[in-house]
């Protein structure tokens, strides 16, 4: 017999969510581990100076747990730890999770039809389902650079921020220049003493409407209705600038004048022509994540900041020296190189189905692809939250509320029907990848200048395995998919 019925692996805000949906469905016997000694995921763990979402607050939240305590209209990552903190707290959820705990791999028994989970402790951990809510914004990327080790100073990638390093009139490096640096950099800038910026291919940035939210409209999210008008105003504009601009470029005219938008924006912002011309993006708008910032451009006006264009050669004991044979000595040295999203290397842990295949390796042998975003042929009572071609490019809690509905229909059937194995049929995962290339062509990132982008959108094989379909598309179908598209056994 297995210990748990369901062991959910993080307590980001996928493993909370897929929790409070097991428990609404009466299933409530479940463990969740988590790595970190505290709840929040991604907000855990990213806790650098500037740290905030880019999606409005009134998205960016549980539909069945809005909140009223939003300070602004882009909430500061404090406030989404503390919204985590809040829901495991209402939902009672915080006796069921085992924190400091890391999942080693995972074996499925096909004799026993239970997944082995082992853990760091070295303990053996059995389960009848297993939910991978690890999520993908995890595993920290560290650049591919020659010496990168081998600074004497300071390093720490912005997903491992070290608050004891006190940045004031410090000379100071940072690579990258993608979401995370567009936060990071504008709030260095102003108390160190030189701040140079390593930039491989610039980020088209848009202003921000991110202001205090006045007291009426926190009293209006307050009254009956309030907090859904907000809700529904903000998901049409979260969908307006990236689902139907992305995933519907070739019949969207608006995703095709974001560029003049984009470089209208430069023009007011940066004053040197030389410099905005290499912050001036050679792809379309969307090919990657845009970022969105109000000072960021604004920054490298600044004299004691340096835009660097000139390839990085390797990091020295001192600092970081570029093609042209100049060397740059900094203090401290700052990776905002991001994590490996869309790449079988982003997976915390080895997946190992009953005939002895990984997953990393059924991914590499077939490409990356998830029937609905969730499950994968041959590897039974298994679920993923952010699987390949489940995210439309909304925010990450419309993926979450869709894909643990989805996972929590499959489980509860499966109890209904005394059922041991739940496995999604060939022929149905078959159809949906189908599915999934037949309807790409639509996506912006296949148009030409996409090559330019340097995008993790795409992956080792040149896929981008994001769904090219609305938000709405993707709820309606978590709760209408056939489940005769699964398998149940035993």
């Amino acid at each position: 017999m297995a210990d748990y019925h369901t062991l959910i692996v993080g307590a980001g805000f996928s493993g909370i969510g897929a929790a409070v949906n097991l428990d609404k469905a009466g299933l409530a016997d479940y463990l969740i581990v988590e790595a970190g000694d505290g709840v929040g995921g991604t907000w855990f763990w990213n806790r650098y100076p500037g740290v905030a979402v880019d999606i409005p607050s009134f998205s960016y939240q549980f539909s069945f747990e809005q909140s009223p305590n939003w300070s602004r209209t882009y909430a500061p990552g404090r406030e989404l730890r503390a919204y985590a903190e809040h829901c495991v707290d209402k939902y009672r959820l915080r006796s069921r999770i085992r924190f400091n705990v890391e999942v080693s791999g995972a074996v499925f028994d096909g004799d026993e039809n239970v997944w082995r989970v082992e853990l760091n402790t070295g303990e053996i951990i059995t389960a009848r389902f297993l939910v991978n809510a690890s999520g993908v914004l995890t595993i920290p990327k560290l650049p591919d650079i020659d010496g990168v080790d081998s600074f004497s100073g300071v390093t720490m990638h912005t997903a491992r921020w070290d608050h004891t390093q006190d940045l004031t009139g410090k000379r100071v490096a940072i690579i990258g220049t993608g979401a995370t640096a567009v936060q990071v950099i504008p709030e260095i800038a102003p108390i160190v003493q030189q701040l140079t910026v390593f930039q491989r291919t610039p980020i088209w940035c848009f202003p921000k409407f991110d202001v205090p939210l006045p007291t009426a409209a926190r009293w209006a999210m307050r009254v009956p209705g309030g907090r859904t008008v907000h809700r529904l105003l903000s998901q049409a504009y979260v969908e307006f600038t990236f689902p139907l601009a992305a995933q519907y470029f070739t019949v969207n005219p608006f995703a095709k004048r974001a560029d003049a938008a984009g470089r209208a924006y430069l023009r007011r912002e940066v004053r040197d022509p030389v410099l905005r011309d290499k912050l001036t993006p050679r792809y379309a708008v969307g090919c990657k994540r845009p970022g969105f910032h109000n000072t960021y451009l604004s920054t490298f006006n600044r004299d004691n900041v340096t835009l660097v264009t000139e390839p990085i050669d390797k990091i020295t004991g001192s600092g970081v020296a570029t093609a042209d044979g100049t060397t740059y000595d900094v203090d401290v040295l700052i990776l905002a190189t991001g994590f490996k999203v869309m790449d079988v290397d982003a997976m915390t842990f080895d997946i190992t189905g009953p005939s002895g295949q990984t997953l990393s390796a059924f991914w590499e042998e077939h490409r990356m692809q998830a029937y609905e975003g969730v499950s994968i042929p041959g590897f039974p009572n298994y679920f993923t939250v952010m699987g390949p071609y489940g995210y439309v490019g909304s925010s990450y809690f419309a993926l979450i509320e869709a894909q643990t509905h989805h996972l929590v229909r499959c489980i509860a059937q499966a109890d209904r029907r005394a059922a041991h194995r739940v496995e999604v049929r060939q022929e149905a995962n078959d159809r949906y990848f189908a599915e999934m290339m037949r309807k790409r062509h639509r996506q912006i990132f296949w148009q030409d200048s996409c090559t330019n982008a340097n995008s993790y959108y795409f992956d080792r094989n040149g896929d981008v395995p994001l769904r090219p379909a609305s938000t709405p598309e993707a709820y309606w179908r978590s709760r209408s998919f056939d489940l005769d598209d699964y398998r149940f056994t035993g």
